[in-house]
């Protein structure tokens, strides 16, 4: 998830999205056909699958949301959204559930990944850095092969600029370290800079930029109906300075949920995504789905499709890197 929730009050029209008629769904450029033919042979390890059963969590965020997140999604509509697309594992994303419920969704996670029913292999689990309490909480799961990191968005209202660099914060961050588990840095794109600040200061921590940064694909068109999130030149500063910290990798994801209103084609999405492919390298950027809060701009196909497009001109091991085996590195999923 990005902008707070993709700033999720992207008004109430994205109500009107519909299987098979969301948004920004547009036939592809002949090119794009062909990669995706071509890439259809390559399988995809999903770092940032979302899932909420409505009837055992009830986010806060969740409230006033666009009418297609407003319910539930469980793997079985992962696996519909995610069909002939060779998705072989997938790895849960936390939702932002109410605090006291946090407990509940990791131990819920994990038994989802120890199922082999569902693609789910492992969890980024949520979390409160900052509070008193993280220490005991998360060394509940220490010794769990399925708890591979911990999020918590800090680009919502209630997180401060600077929560990250903040004294208990960063000794959470040491002890996330310690414990062999990531972080995931969702934040603003004006405040990346905080981010390659927390990684300098715990080099010894592995961190995920999630979203492109949260990169704006407006941002980098030549005029937009739309004011974007953030400048493209200071976006790109700072995005460099997080890729030149060895314990970060990028998480190629989250970007369609940002497209503008309407249709659009998938070279918008071409000069954010090229910029951290480049600047991260080959060996260290992963994908992601973001579904289902891809829906605001794209269904799960469409972003996967939009994607190949995007990347079609580079390597077969740097797309294989990609799609698979950086994240079965990452998250030890072998």
């Amino acid at each position: 998830m990005g902008l707070h929730r993709r700033e999720f009050m992207k008004q109430a029209s994205f109500g009107a999205l519909a299987a098979g008629t969301l948004t920004g769904v547009g036939s592809l450029s002949a090119r794009a056909a062909d990669s995706a033919k071509a890439a259809a042979a390559l399988p995809i390890i999903d770092t940032h699958q979302h899932l909420w059963d409505l009837s055992k969590f009830q986010p806060p965020w969740l409230s006033g949301a666009p009418e297609i997140l407003s319910k539930s999604y469980v793997t079985k509509d992962y696996l519909e959204a995610t069909a002939g697309l060779n998705v072989v594992k997938a790895v849960y994303m936390e939702v932002d559930v109410d605090p006291k419920q946090q407990v509940e969704e990791a131990e819920h996670v994990i038994a989802l990944s120890k199922s082999k029913d569902h693609p789910t292999v492992g969890a980024v689990i949520s979390g409160r850095p900052n509070s008193a309490g993280f220490k005991p909480y998360i060394m509940r799961y220490k010794d769990s092969p399925y708890i591979k990191g911990v999020r918590q968005v800090l680009h919502a209202p209630s997180a401060a600029r600077g929560l990250c660099l903040e004294q208990q914060f960063i000794a959470s961050m040491h002890l996330l370290g310690e414990l062999g588990m990531s972080y995931d840095l969702c934040m603003r794109p004006t405040e990346l800079a905080d981010g390659a600040k927390l990684a300098q200061l715990c080099p010894d921590t592995r961190f995920v930029v999630d979203h492109c940064g949260n990169a704006d694909p407006k941002a980098f068109m030549p005029s937009s109906a739309e004011e974007p999130s953030h400048e493209a030149d200071q976006w790109k500063r700072d995005l460099a300075t997080l890729a030149k910290c060895p314990n970060v990798i990028c998480k190629i994801s989250g970007i369609v949920a940002s497209t503008p209103q309407g249709e659009w084609k998938s070279d918008i999405l071409a000069p954010a995504i090229n910029f951290c492919l480049d600047e991260f390298g080959a060996d260290r950027v992963v994908f992601g789905g973001d579904w289902p809060v891809c829906l605001l701009g794209a269904s799960y196909r469409r972003w996967v499709d939009s994607l190949n497009e995007v990347i079609s001109n580079r390597s077969e091991s740097a797309q294989r890197k990609l799609w698979h085996d950086n994240a079965e590195k990452f998250y030890r999923l072998v």
